[in-house]
């Protein structure tokens, strides 16, 4: 059902459609679950992952890391090497990868082929991120932006609720390979779903003023971009080894940590569907009080981790806090450098996946030296210094609002 966008309006190079495409809108969801739940599998599986290479529990978490490496690069160069290409084939082409990674990872022999196909799988991510916003802004109505990138995000909060808890469910009945096996066949449904909805999508038009480099030279955007590797990196700091520690320290079993995983999952889709609303209105606070909300949950952990209802409870107010992120600084971007939206995405993208990559090494290493409780106190760490980032970011977006709401004489 393949067509080409009726367009109305362009903004930076961006056309709107008159009409929104609502099933291309859930074809791109699709996708986000896909990539994510591939992305972040190794947090449920790193214990069975760590024991069948016969490598540690830090070293099994730099697959995380190689992920983050490849989407660096991608979502720093793939939107200029790619500049003329239709994004309906970018966005077929980021599914394939998906599946063929997930494939290798299944069938390595070695931690080094491993880390390869999760290298893959980080130029897909890297590529598909940095379109994300635009996307969103090609499929719908201007007007019905936020509520598409609200859509779109679902699909992050879906693959939290379902992937890591089932992954770590199923790997009592099959081996882990089995369950990236099962990922790799997911991306083949995305792809046919891609292939039926998506209509021919454009490369947006090049005047020359667009660029990663040039939209992180703009007044308010490094500090931003702070604030964004500051939360990330807190996020998966923690987020990357939540096994070792609640079986370690919380002294959690293989089932009750899989209910934790949903616990986490849940209290972040429950988030995200309300995140539009909160972020729509209310921008500045929520990027402050999302890492605020996340800091204090790991300070629980670090504090109280020994006993159950408490780790529990942290697990619930960082999953809803966490939320707020994703959909809070994709809504700064489509404010604040909707004049290239893709080149924006690819710089946050590119942050994001930078701090994946520092956060899990960083969370690593603590791990050796310390204990479970290591990558806790580096994520606390990182979250703190976020808070002051983004309550800069916060001050110049509110001052900005008044000077446009003050009356011109």
């Amino acid at each position: 059902m393949r067509t080409n966008l009726s367009t109305s309006t362009d903004v930076g190079g961006v056309n709107a459609p008159k009409e929104p495409r609502w099933s291309s809108v859930l074809a791109i969801t699709l996708t986000v679950a896909g990539l994510i739940t591939a992305e972040f599998l190794p947090v449920s599986l790193l214990t069975p992952m760590a024991h069948g290479l016969s490598i540690t529990q830090g070293l099994a978490g730099q697959a995380i890391t190689a992920t983050a490496m490849g989407a660096i690069l991608s979502s720093l160069f793939a939107e200029r090497a790619a500049r003329a290409v239709d994004r309906r084939t970018m966005v077929l082409v980021c599914s394939s990868l998906l599946s063929l990674s997930s494939l290798i990872v299944a069938m390595a022999p070695t931690f080094t082929v491993l880390l390869l196909g999760r290298f893959l799988l980080g130029l897909a991510l890297g590529s598909f991120w940095a379109m994300a916003p635009a996307l969103a802004m090609r499929l719908v109505p201007a007007k019905q932006v936020p509520q598409a990138l609200s859509i779109v995000y679902s699909g992050v909060a879906i693959a939290l609720v379902v992937a890591p808890p089932l992954g770590s469910y199923l790997s009592q009945f099959m081996s882990w390979r089995g369950v990236f096996l099962l990922t790799s066949l997911f991306g083949l449904l995305c792809l046919a779903w891609q292939v039926y909805a998506l209509p021919k999508i454009p490369a947006p038009s090049d005047d020359g003023s667009r660029g990663v480099w040039k939209v992180a030279r703009r007044p308010g955007v490094p500090n931003a971009m702070m604030a964004i590797f500051l939360s990330f990196g807190g996020h998966f700091a923690l987020f990357t080894y939540m096994r070792p520690f609640y079986e370690q320290i919380a002294h959690y079993s293989s089932n009750a940590f899989t209910a934790v995983l949903l616990l986490f999952g849940v209290s972040n889709f429950a988030g995200t569907l309300i995140s539009g609303h909160i972020v729509g209105k209310h921008l500045s606070a929520s990027i402050v009080i999302a890492p605020l909300a996340m800091a204090s949950a790991a300070l629980g952990l670090a504090l109280f981790g020994e006993q159950m209802i408490l780790s529990a409870a942290s697990a619930l107010v960082w999953g809803a806090a966490f939320a707020l992120v994703p959909v809070g600084w994709s809504t700064w971007t489509t404010r604040e450098v909707a004049d290239d939206a893709e080149s924006a995405g690819g710089l946050q993208v590119a942050v994001i996946q930078l701090a994946s990559a520092v956060g899990a090494g960083a969370g690593g290493l603590s791990i050796e030296a310390l204990n479970a409780r290591g990558p806790v106190i580096v994520g606390f760490v990182f979250l703190a210094l976020a808070v002051g980032a983004s309550f800069l970011t916060g001050r110049r977006l509110r001052s900005r609002q008044h000077h446009l709401l003050q009356p011109h004489l």
